[in-house]
Order: structure tokens, then C-alpha cells, then sequence
């Protein structure tokens, strides 16, 4: 990939996108100009990106990206999820100003020890300096090494990488971004286009969440064991419920029980 031209890079991307994801030239309102080898210009890009919409562009990232994602998560134990969903974000879908001119995918800046080339750009300040890549692979690369080898992301690696949730939340503690919202923007766009699966899970975070908790309420449910004498009246007003309620909650159809049968309180 280090010795693709850019022009060739991304030439690759846009036909490979356009193969894989079904969508013909016509449908984007692509010249087939573009895809010859002259397309080496941004605007070019721009223009391609353009021509989705916000969920048919996020799906051509997730595609075009999702297999360096994971990539990275077997070298440097991010999860693939994770990856994805911050250059999602970070990029808007890789459409941002910063994206596109300079191949920051993650909004990185420059800080003390980086030595490549820089750009400058409007952020929490303005005129702040980002840094700026041959290619997005090389954003992905060194955004990996970003998190690896600065200490107040060092606990995120203490998370199992298929959990999500903790790594969102963490990368959030650990100010990777100033948004107050910024967990849950990446929770919710993993869950919305079920990035999990690329960290090798076969559900997300929010369904084992709800079964344990239906799980969890089957498990604490209180049974009444009918003794004798007993009548639904008076084991509705024991446990302060209605004798309706007694009813729909056991399935009743009348106000009979038996001696020994198990009634859910």
C-alpha cells in the first residue's frame, strides 16, 4: 500500500467502494473521468462524497476502512469498533476539510514530538496545528500509535476489546475529545451500523445488556407457595397487591387456586 501514488490510492478506493457496495457510476453521478488515472485532485474526492447521502457515505467508509480497522485492533488491541467509529466522527465519513486535504482521519494535532508535515486548522482554537498524512492508511497507522504509547490512554488497554462501551467512555476520560457527548456519539454509531461484529461479537453491548436484565428479573421474581385456607384475597393483601394483579401476573382465569401451587408475587 506505501507505494501506491496518492492519485493511484485513491483511484483503488473509489472503484473498490463502488464494486463492493453495488452502486453503479450513474447512480453516484460519477464522470468516468474519475476513475481513470488522472483523478489526483481533492475536489475530485469532494465531489464523490458528495454524492451520498450522510448513511450511504457512512457505509462506503465502513467498507472502504472496517478491514485496516481491523488490522490494527490484531497489532495494537484496539478494537476494530473503536477505530471505525472515531474516524467516523472524527472525519465525518472522510469528508471533513481536514480529511480530505490532509488525510487526518482522527483529528489528531501536532503536539511537541511530531516531526511530519503540518497543517493548520479551526478547532477548539483557532489556527491549531494537526498533522497531516501521505495517505488515510497512514492516519489510521499513527492513530494506533497514538494511543499505545501515551500513558493517560495506557488503562484503556486493561478493557476487553470487545468492550465498546468502556473503550468509548474511556477515550472520553481520558480527553481524547472535548465534547461532553463524544461516548455516546460512538456508542451509538457502533451499534447503529453494528461495528461490533468486526471486533468478533455476535450481538451488541446493548442486547447482552437487556437479556441479562430480563435474566436478572426472572431470576429475582418471588413465588407464593398456596397453603391451605389460602385464598387470592388474602395473598393480595400479605404482599399488598391487587387480586387483578395476581391474576394477569400468573395468567388466572378465575379466582381459584390449589393447595400447593406456585403463585408469582
Amino acid at each position: 500500500m506505501n507505494n501506491f501514488t496518492f492519485s493511484k490510492y485513491l483511484s483503488l478506493i473509489i472503484i473498490l467502494s463502488i464494486v463492493f457496495s453495488g452502486c453503479s457510476l450513474k447512480r453516484y453521478n460519477i464522470k468516468r473521468s474519475i476513475v481513470k488515472n488522472n483523478f489526483n485532485k481533492v475536489d475530485q474526492l469532494k465531489r464523490f462524497l458528495n454524492n451520498m447521502n450522510s448513511d450511504e457515505r457512512k457505509k462506503w467508509y465502513i467498507k472502504t476502512y472496517s478491514d485496516f480497522a481491523i488490522q490494527q485492533m490484531k497489532k495494537y488491541k484496539i478494537p476494530a469498533s473503536i477505530i471505525l467509529a472515531q474516524g467516523l466522527v472524527e472525519s465525518g465519513a472522510g469528508a471533513s476539510t481536514l480529511a480530505l486535504k490532509s488525510n487526518n482521519h482522527f483529528g489528531i494535532k501536532c503536539h511537541q514530538n511530531w516531526r511530519g508535515k503540518k497543517v493548520y486548522h479551526d478547532d477548539d482554537e483557532k489556527g491549531e496545528c494537526f498533522r497531516k498524512y501521505k495517505n488515510p492508511i497512514e492516519s489510521y497507522k499513527d492513530h494506533s500509535e497514538f494511543l499505545t504509547t501515551r500513558g493517560r490512554y495506557s488503562f484503556l488497554f486493561r478493557y476487553s476489546i470487545r468492550d465498546y462501551v468502556k473503550w468509548a467512555k474511556g477515550l472520553r476520560k481520558a480527553g481524547y475529545a472535548t465534547d461532553p457527548k463524544y461516548a455516546d456519539k460512538l456508542i451509538k454509531i457502533i451499534e447503529e451500523y453494528k461495528l461490533w461484529k468486526f471486533d468478533g461479537s455476535k450481538n451488541s453491548l446493548e442486547k447482552k445488556s437487556k437479556e441479562k436484565s430480563k435474566k436478572r428479573q426472572k431470576n429475582n421474581t418471588n413465588y407464593y407457595t398456596v397453603k391451605k385456607g389460602d385464598t387470592l384475597y388474602s395473598i393480595s393483601k400479605k404482599y399488598s397487591v391487587t387480586i387483578e394483579e395476581l391474576k394477569k401476573l400468573n395468567k388466572l382465569k378465575s379466582n381459584e387456586i390449589k393447595i400447593g401451587q406456585k403463585l408469582k408475587i
